[in-house]
């Protein structure tokens, strides 16, 4: 296992690699520039070349992008072009909240997605296979930003149960209580929009499960249907509900951007629709960066996961 977990990580190296490569080019070419964002009437042609210059705009882009990566091996993403402060600490003081937001939201879809998939794949052809289905297609066609607009509507303005954005109440002190209020419907919205898509691999898992011989001897040895089916069905069938989890990560980082930005959650995915607004470069390619490192390791995780649920599979 030790050996894989090697492997595994010296091959997501050069992979990193190319992607800082690619991550680097996509945002500077794309039109305009930071300075852009400064310009006003009274600048000259010379005042603006030489905020370029202070920014290390006018330098090629292979010169640009070497001093970029030998800073950030040492650990220095830079500094923000916006607010003039080092972009580490900007991600710092956004990141606990998005972890916040997206655990909750994949607590949700496992709570929700799992007993559903469940009943659905045990009472097939049914009302609750139907209902199951309906729920599914609900999740995956709804996008999250109508989904978030809808329930502002009617949780935070038709029944103000809960507030409209924010991480905490202005002027209140704060506390868990608070942030818990703010953090459901943000929480619900995102983890829907997994729940759907995660709704229909359980089911098809399970099916392919529960056919199986030793489900039948299962039942024959007069154990209960629920011990059958939650215990000794559901553990087969976690492998490929596992594979679920490496590739929901990317959805659930770029469902965050956009449910962030719709209830004004603190997070790095706000940081990155104010980066993409003001043109900060550095913010933005420290941000992919961190997104691009989630996932490889969200991935590595994946597969060690598979040998600790279903102790045959032996990684050599």
């Amino acid at each position: 296992m030790f050996q894989y977990i090697i492997r595994r990580i010296a091959i997501a190296i050069p992979v990193l690699f190319g992607v800082t490569i690619f991550n680097f080019l996509i945002i500077n070419l794309a039109p305009g520039n930071p300075v852009d964002m400064f310009i006003n009437p009274n600048m000259s042609e010379a005042d603006i070349n030489a905020r370029k210059e202070a920014l290390g705009l006018n330098d090629p882009l292979w010169e640009q992008y070497a001093s970029w990566m030998g800073n950030l091996l040492q650990g220095d993403f830079g500094y923000s072009f916006s607010t003039y402060e080092p972009v580490l600490n900007n991600i710092a003081d956004r990141i606990g909240p998005t972890i916040l937001l997206m655990g909750s939201a994949l607590i949700i879809a496992y709570l929700i997605a799992i007993p559903i998939g469940i009943l659905s794949a045990t009472k097939q052809y049914s009302f609750t296979d139907y209902f199951a289905t309906t729920f599914s297609f609900f999740g995956i066609s709804i996008p999250n930003f109508f989904l978030g607009l809808g329930a502002i509507y009617i949780f935070a303005i038709l029944l103000p149960i809960f507030p409209t954005g924010g991480m905490n109440t202005l002027g209140s002190s704060g506390g868990i209580l608070d942030t818990l209020r703010h953090l459901i419907l943000p929480a619900f919205v995102l983890g829907t929009a997994i729940a759907g898509s995660m709704v229909r691999y359980v089911r098809s898992s399970m099916l392919e499960v529960l056919g199986q011989d030793y489900l039948r001897t299962a039942r024959a040895k007069g154990l209960h249907e629920f011990v059958v089916n939650n215990k000794h069905a559901l553990r087969n069938a976690l492998i490929p509900i596992i594979t679920i989890i490496g590739l929901e990560i990317p959805l659930l980082i770029g469902g965050a951007v956009i449910t962030e930005q719709i209830f004004q959650w603190p997070g790095l995915g706000q940081l990155t629709i104010q980066s993409i607004g003001s043109r900060d470069y550095p913010t933005l390619m420290a941000l992919n960066f961190l997104a691009a490192i989630t996932v490889l390791f969200s991935n590595l995780f994946t597969d060690i996961m598979y040998s600790v649920v279903d102790p045959r599979i032996k990684y050599n």
